[in-house]
């Protein structure tokens, strides 16, 4: 016959678990101080194990030598010892004194067998090895994805670094032939300088006073220098692009929702793509996206149409809202804080994306003839008439506007904003592409006239038009963004 374990030995009847301050009855029975004294409480007292009765009012002592066991072996095992297979390093539990051979996944503990009966028992439990496989596995997973990420972003990140230093070789390029031009143009006139210098001395020298006469009437000095055109370098501007697409690489990197399971379908999207100086880097991109870039446009600002306090910048893909005014406006700009493209639409079906600093913009498309005056209180009037068609953004809600009808639609985060044109079924669709892609809302109309996206925002607003290097104006939209309007 095997001989007992010594968590057997040292184990209550009562409970079921390793004995809480023992105490022994006159039959030599021992119990946990607790469970004896709640024992047979309302009748008569016997031993739970012998059936012998005791006394109700019997002193229950001690039993010392029992619970200085009880501790050593709580203690944990002896520098000697090996801890039982399949337990937490030998460790025991602190309350039933058994192996910790087990994993409670609701509560995220260790657990002994004595808990799957007293507190556990409808929770989700593993093995000690099966929850270490698990989690190893888990764990591996993730650094795989971390892995990838960190690879496309050191991609991105090249292919970022060496379109800035061609930006900047370009700009050093264009600085020193100005340079080089306004240089060649000082020389100049200083050789001219210098000649006409020694023909005054030489008539100066003259005795002849009709030779001194006729010479000096023949005698002109060069023409003025002018004004030389000062160097165009400006640092702020030419590492604007980069600081925005960096700020852009991070919060990629921060960004929420990448859990393994998800991510597994990343790492087989390939590797990421370049981002271009104005686009922000793509995030893993669902197939409704994918399907739209297929009739992506890259557009660009018209800055006569600008507003006095917008500012078109980066080869008029970008514009601010500045407090101070340009110069005078010119006669096709707006009176109203709004900006409209070079190009238009007449046909076919079209996309387009928008970044946005913060809410508070307006996107839309209108015809040619939307009034560039400035009517009643409002400082925009895209969707107000008519002929133009839009999507205003705010800080806690969204509006889709037309003919001066709004309809109310959920708070959108604005950072990046979609819009798909098909003129050939008649809709205008907006897109919210953070943080997924979805449809804000569709307009449905007959366009009679030729399209111009159009857009107004707010002082301290920024608004960048994205561009994809794939994506080519076909002709015959060239043709017509070069129609004056």
């Amino acid at each position: 016959m095997a001989a007992p374990r010594l968590e057997d030995v040292l184990t209550c009847s009562i409970c079921l678990g390793l004995y809480v301050e023992p105490v022994t009855l006159s039959c030599g029975h021992n119990f946990c101080g607790a469970c004896i004294g709640d024992w047979g409480r309302g009748c008569d007292k016997a031993c739970p194990e012998c059936r012998k009765p005791f006394p109700d009012g019997a002193e229950l002592r001690r039993n010392v030598a029992l619970s200085a066991v009880l501790e050593a072996m709580r203690a944990g095992p002896g520098p000697d010892s090996a801890p039982a297979s399949g337990s937490a390093l030998g460790a025991r539990c602190p309350r039933h004194g058994r192996p910790l051979d087990l994993f409670c996944r609701t509560e995220a503990r260790c657990i002994c067998s004595a808990c799957t009966v007293n507190e556990c028992l409808l929770h989700e439990r593993a093995l000690l090895d099966d929850e270490r496989r698990e989690r190893e596995t888990s764990a591996c997973t993730l650094a795989s994805v971390i892995s990838g990420k960190f690879s496309r972003l050191l991609q991105a990140l090249e292919m970022r670094r060496a379109l800035a230093l061609k930006d900047i070789k370009v700009a050093e390029t264009q600085a020193l032939a100005q340079a080089q031009d306004a240089e060649q143009r000082l020389r100049g006139h200083r050789e001219a300088l210098v000649r006409y210098d020694r023909r005054v001395r030489d008539l100066l020298q003259q005795l002849d006073d009709r030779t001194f006469l006729q010479e000096s009437q023949l005698l002109a000095p060069p023409a003025p220098l002018g004004p030389l055109t000062p160097l165009k370098w400006d640092e702020d501007q030419q590492l604007a692009g980069l600081k925005e697409s960096l700020s852009q690489l991070c919060g990629l990197l921060l960004e929420e929702g990448d859990h393994p399971r998800a991510s597994a379908e990343t790492a087989d999207s390939g590797p990421m793509e370049g981002p271009c100086p104005l686009a922000p880097v793509p995030s893993p991109v669902c197939p409704l996206r994918r399907k739209l870039w297929q009739n992506y446009c890259n557009l660009t600002f018209d800055p006569d149409t600008a507003n006095r306090h917008l500012y078109v910048s980066r080869q008029d893909q970008q514009v601010k809202h500045r407090h101070k005014p340009r110069d005078p406006a010119g006669p096709s700009s707006f009176e109203l804080w709004q900006v409209r493209c070079t190009q238009s639409f007449q046909n076919g079906r079209h996309y387009w994306e928008v970044h946005t600093s913060n809410h508070s913009v307006t996107l839309g498309v209108a015809y040619p003839d939307l009034t560039r005056r400035k009517r009643g209180p409002h400082t925009d009037n895209i969707g107000r008439g008519p002929s133009s068609w839009g999507l205003c953004v705010q800080e806690d809600r969204a509006q889709a506007w037309h003919n001066g009808e709004a309809q109310l639609l959920p708070k959108v985060s604005g950072r990046l904003l979609g819009m798909d044109l098909d003129l050939v079924s008649g809709c205008l669709t907006f897109y919210s592409l953070e943080p997924r892609t979805q449809r804000l809302h569709t307009f449905h109309a007959i366009f009679t006239q030729p399209l111009y996206p159009v857009f107004w925002l707010l002082e301290g607003r920024t608004l960048t038009l994205c561009h994809r290097p794939e994506a080519r104006l076909p002709s015959e939209l060239q043709e017509e963004a070069s129609e004056p309007s």
